[in-house]
């Protein structure tokens, strides 16, 4: 599979200094040039929970999750669906190709359900949160002025592949 060369950018949606965001939510900007598909994973009472999909446009942000956020950790897997790749992680959870809703993490294979690593994210106990998705070169100044940056939060790259290692 093709490296993706994309930094995942994580920042708190802090609601006092953006009113257009005015509730707390837990959204997603996608801030490269490529349509992505979004699943995110939550723990609702006892019982973790997956959903997907959504398909957010290049430039464009869409809220996830509506409402306070109740937990500290959201997880999170991505696909780029014009470049190829993936935003992923280490925390397993089921998945599925067409729209989903998944109840439980366990078992994903046998009960028919895709086996998917997702990001986890430190929500840092906010009430609302934002996930920014950017392309590894992307500099604050090119990002599109129709979503205003959100104050906060530090590029996060994704590990690169191993080296394939060198023919004799």
């Amino acid at each position: 599979m093709r490296a993706l060369l994309c930094a995942l950018a994580l920042a708190g949606a802090l609601t006092p200094l953006m009113p257009a965001l005015a509730a707390a939510d837990f959204r997603l900007c996608n801030r490269t040039q490529s349509r992505v598909g979004v699943a995110v994973g939550y723990k609702e009472n006892d019982i973790w929970m997956t959903e997907g999909w959504w398909n957010v446009a290049a430039n464009s942000c869409e809220t996830l999750l509506r409402g306070d956020l109740v937990a500290r950790f959201y997880y999170l897997y991505a696909v780029d669906y014009d470049q190829g790749g993936e935003w992923s992680g280490r925390a397993f959870m089921c998945t599925r190709d067409k729209e989903f809703t998944i109840r439980g993490t366990e078992d994903c294979l046998a009960r028919g359900f895709d086996r998917t690593g997702f990001l986890e994210v430190d929500t840092k106990e906010q009430r609302g949160w934002t996930v920014q998705l950017t392309e590894k070169n992307q500099t604050e100044a090119a990002r599109p002025s129709a979503v205003p940056p959100i104050p906060g939060g530090a590029p996060m790259p994704l590990p690169n592949p191993a080296p394939r290692p060198k023919s004799p």
